[in-house]
């Protein structure tokens, strides 16, 4: 692919540059015991987008890791991009690793807008532990540097000014545990000419004619997996996609792939979707029956935008496939390095797709005005440019993301199921012990990555690091349910993210929008949160909102001094 080819010399060879590898240090676990361990995190994907989840998204790499790996019904994340990578970087409640809201930092505990110093990396205590890390993707979990004016703000933002720092330099992912790092310290980005874009702490001044930042991540990932498999050490690396994350762009041929498949609308794919999951055993009918439809009162056959909208989801279904097409790069650098069957892959979604309305934002804070060429971004309110080009910011809006979140109710940022639940995939060929293909029903969070890596690589959550105490790791992890062992997991379950919260406690939970009044759902036969049962059990929403407000007090999530 000539994409590839032009990016590899200019970029990855630059992330790659002050990689060493040095003679170990310490004596080391032999590299068949201790697997490697890569982690692919993909942002704003919807749980059934990928075709071993329900979606028709060409998907054939990820469905190769779910036919020889184990795919889980009952994954959450924490409802939003970086709380997510904040839990899962550090086996913690996201407020307690210092990110409760975004990167702002309100200098108070849970809200710093960074990780923190009480807690540790998976990247710290692996390397600690013998292996080598590397990273590759969005970071977003680091305080971002504005510019004084918006002025020179959307200058910044178009290339057009020069600043080295997008964070704080203590934050960057090479000063905490990242032996080596390519990709972008913010969340949104130009997907042809990514803003915040760093080598290590190097900033990255432009990029060739015909750069993708999808195939920039993935192939430095698979430049990475070439260069450490030649060590003795096993490797650690965080594979941290931005797509499918708006703005909806594209390269043109994967466009063409997907340009009729969305014509026949929202109802008609949603209902795709759920027979496929039914069909293939993700869903029980019984207890996950499809949700209503958001905002049913405009159907497709009414739609004046079909053409848009139809091209809108066709642009999120490329993004997704070329995320897939990397992995199978992935795959394959792991095959030619003899280093697959003792790989374990882990692959997720930080949250539900987004319901966002990214043109409503306009440019401004991480959302650039014009090209570095100079051409104008539109951001697109009347629906009367199409997307997928560089010169347009847009999204697939709350019909689509409801479509993408089948069966669930409701997305991104909110702590019902269509923002919390994550499609999981565990791939490990040399230890897995479920049977290949299989569906697991145990109800896991994403801090609770943290533990089952350090579990893999025979490593100890420490008292201290670096000098200081750290939290206890509140992640549990899952590796007896790899090995098919007896497993007890999480018994209660919280969230809290702008006012959206929830509790799941045994078979039962409860959920709010912000500043809304409790809603209960008995969640082990209402999978889909269907029936509100909060005026019927008023004592039950009396007890659970107790074991609720007692875990926001205890993990930073009402603001204190």
């Amino acid at each position: 692919m000539k994409k590839i080819a032009s990016i590899i010399p200019l970029i990855i060879i630059v992330a790659l540059a002050s990689f060493v590898i040095h003679k170990d240090e310490r004596p080391l676990p032999a590299k068949d015991s201790c697997p490697n361990i890569i982690i692919i995190l993909a942002d704003d994907l919807g749980f059934s987008d990928i075709g071993c989840y329900g979606g028709e998204i060409n998907t054939p790499n990820l469905d190769y890791l779910a036919a020889n790996g184990v795919r889980f019904s009952n994954f959450y994340n924490t409802s939003r991009c970086c709380p997510s990578r904040a839990s899962l970087l550090t086996g913690m409640y996201n407020h307690n690793a210092g990110i409760g809201e975004m990167t702002e930092d309100r200098h108070l505990p849970g809200y710093r807008g960074h990780i923190t110093d009480s807690v540790a990396t998976i990247a710290e205590l692996l390397k600690q532990a013998g292996y080598h890390t590397a990273m590759s993707g969005k970071w977003h979990v680091s305080n971002t540097v504005e510019q004084s004016t918006k002025e020179d703000q959307l200058k910044w933002l178009n290339h057009q000014l020069d600043a080295p720092l997008f964070s704080p330099i203590e934050q960057y992912p090479v000063n905490r545990g990242f032996e080596k790092y390519f990709g972008n310290i913010w969340g949104v980005v130009d997907y042809f000419d990514p803003f915040s874009l760093v080598s290590g702490s190097t900033p990255i001044k432009e990029v060739p004619k015909d750069y993708y930042h999808t195939d920039a991540i993935n192939d430095t990932a698979v430049a990475y997996i070439k260069e450490l498999s030649s060590s003795n050490k096993p490797f650690f690396l965080y594979v941290a996609q931005t797509a499918p994350h708006w703005p909806l762009m594209a390269p043109e041929e994967d466009i063409q792939k997907y340009i009729s498949t969305y014509t026949s609308g929202w109802e008609a794919v949603r209902e795709a979707r759920y027979n496929k999951m039914v069909k293939i055993g993700l869903v029980d009918p019984g207890k996950a029956p499809l949700s209503a439809r958001w905002e049913d009162s405009l159907h497709w056959k009414d739609n004046p935008h079909k053409d848009w909208d139809a091209r809108a989801m066709a642009v999120h279904a490329a993004m997704v496939d070329r995320i897939d097409q990397g992995i199978g790069r992935i795959i394959t650098a792991l095959k030619q390095t003899n280093q697959l069957n003792n790989t374990v892959i882990i692959f997720l979604s930080d949250n539900g797709a987004s319901a966002e309305v990214a043109a409503n934002y306009g440019p401004g804070f991480d959302r650039p005005s014009e090209t570095r060429d100079g051409k104008t971004i539109h951001y697109v309110t009347n629906k009367d440019i199409m997307p997928g080009p560089e010169t347009t910011y847009t999204s697939i809006g709350p019909r689509w993301a409801n479509v993408a979140n089948t069966p669930y109710r409701y997305w991104k940022a909110e702590s019902y199921e269509g923002g919390i639940h994550t499609p999981f995939i565990a791939f490990w060929p040399n230890g897995l012990k479920l049977k290949k293909g299989s569906i697991n029903k145990e109800v896991c969070h994403v801090m609770d990555i943290m533990p089952t890596c350090l579990e893999l690589a025979k490593a100890t959550y420490p008292e201290t690091y670096n000098g200081h105490a750290i939290l206890p790791v509140q992640g549990i992890s899952f590796l007896p349910v790899l090995k098919d062992e007896k497993y007890t997991g999480h018994d209660v379950l919280c969230n809290e993210h702008f006012g959206a919260k929830y509790i799941r406690k045994g078979e039962w939970k409860l959920v709010a929008k912000n500043n809304e009044a409790w809603h209960l759902y008995h969640i082990a036969d209402d999978e889909t949160e269907m029936n509100d049962l909060a005026a019927k059990y008023p004592e039950k929403v009396r007890q659970m909102d107790s074991v609720w407000k007692i875990w926001a007090n205890a993990n930073l999530v009402f603001p204190k001094k």
